[in-house]
């Protein structure tokens, strides 16, 4: 991997950017190493600035790798609760006037999160990409997205290329049965990244191993996640008959559930979630009454709900 012969690697690397349309990609460890090399190759100047969602994973599942490591400064917008979107006008509003560099940060990033996990899974359509991406653009920025599985580009139907097509750099990590990230851009952004992965220790040996998982995985899962949607929404549904147990189906594009645990079920979401786990159904708390399906097997909603 360090350099750059591992064949299982290369061929990785060269189907990624070919099924995204980048130029090139880069293999790193984690989604959150992708996102981090991704930010620090964009924002090169410390003291820079990126815009991103108040509710996003580089924001607040990240560790505040940016700001820690990178001396990037974040710059939040509200993330929309029902789609995960931040409003036009708003990232526009938030971009730094040059004019004020003597005391304001440059503004020279903007990160978008495809699906929005804390927003239920929900997807970005192309148009709102786009969009950003002009407003990237017009500003002198650069547009990173965080594609968080092919989910969006089957849930919208629109092929994941054109979906990230804005992008400048995309990270495309998990849910497909490899849990490994991936970098992907520009041939002079791939320079950088690879210089910087070395550096923050993502520069692994005998690595083969998991790039073949995960091209295994490319060949062989994207084809099932429209089932695996499927399945989601009917689970979601079946949740909803269960008196105490509350779920906007609306919201349930993917593969992600959330269901609020309401006081007549007279019990907490930390209780609910050991219980199953005595049944081999994984679930994560979210605050004091929300939950999030982590691991369930499909069969038992087949089982319990296709009959209906």
């Amino acid at each position: 991997l360090i350099i750059g012969r591992d064949p299982s690697c290369f061929r990785l690397e060269t189907e990624i950017a070919k099924i995204l349309g980048k130029e090139a990609a880069l293999f790193v460890p984690s989604g959150t190493m992708a996102n981090l090399v991704s930010v620090l190759v964009h924002c090169d100047i410390r003291g820079s600035e990126v815009i991103l969602g108040d509710n996003s994973h580089i924001h607040i599942y990240e560790n505040g790798g940016i700001a820690t490591i990178g001396g990037v400064h974040p710059r939040t917008v509200k993330n929309n609760d029902d789609d995960g979107t931040m409003d036009i006008h708003f990232i526009e509003a938030s971009i730094r006037d040059p004019k004020g560099d003597l005391v304001y940060p440059t503004t020279r990033l903007i990160c978008l999160e495809n699906t929005h996990a804390n927003s239920g899974g929900r997807c970005l359509s192309v148009e709102y990409t786009d969009r950003v991406g002009e407003v990237a653009k017009k500003n002198g920025s650069k547009l990173h997205i965080e594609v968080a599985k092919k989910h969006a580009s089957v849930a919208l139907g629109v092929p994941v290329d054109r979906l990230v097509q804005a992008a400048d750099s995309v990270c495309l990590s998990k849910g497909l049965g490899a849990p490994v990230g991936s970098v992907v851009g520009s041939n002079s952004f791939i320079t950088k990244a690879r210089w910087l992965r070395k550096t923050l220790g993502g520069g692994m040996r005998q690595v083969g191993i998991l790039c073949a998982a995960a091209l295994v995985a490319l060949q062989e899962n994207v084809g099932k996640l429209e089932s695996d949607h499927k399945k989601a929404r009917l689970l979601a549904d079946g949740l909803n008959e269960i008196k105490g147990l509350r779920v906007d189906t609306s919201c349930v594009e993917t593969n992600i559930i959330y269901v609020e645990v309401e006081d007549s079920l007279r019990t907490t979401t930390a209780k609910l979630c050991k219980d199953l786990e005595d049944y081999g159904i994984l679930l994560t708390p979210i605050g004091s009454s929300r939950i999030i399906d982590k691991r369930i097997p499909f069969e038992c909603v087949e089982s319990k709900w296709e009959g209906r």
